[in-house]
């Protein structure tokens, strides 16, 4: 179940390890990185920021419906990372 492989994953970067399966998100902020998750339904992202002992904040959780990440998404959580940043 993608649900479980998502907690699992964000678990590894609570405790200081990478996710399986990254790749940074530059354009959405610095440190910034996104999980890249699949199953028997989809291919799904989290887009998350870890600052280090201050935590791990989601930016945004969605399913990909084509190969490029949609811009809407993009701008969501470079907004969601700006409220962070404050």
């Amino acid at each position: 179940m993608v649900v479980d492989a998502a907690g699992y994953q964000l678990f590894r970067v609570q405790t200081g390890l990478d996710p399986d399966d990254w790749k940074p998100m530059p354009s959405i902020g610095p440190g910034v990185q996104e999980i890249r998750l699949r199953d028997a339904t989809g291919a799904f992202r989290i887009i998350y920021i870890a600052t280090g002992p201050q935590g791990v904040y989601v930016l945004h959780c969605f399913q990909k419906k084509s190969q490029k990440t949609n811009v809407h998404d993009i701008q969501l959580a470079r907004e969601r990372l700006k409220t962070i940043l404050r």
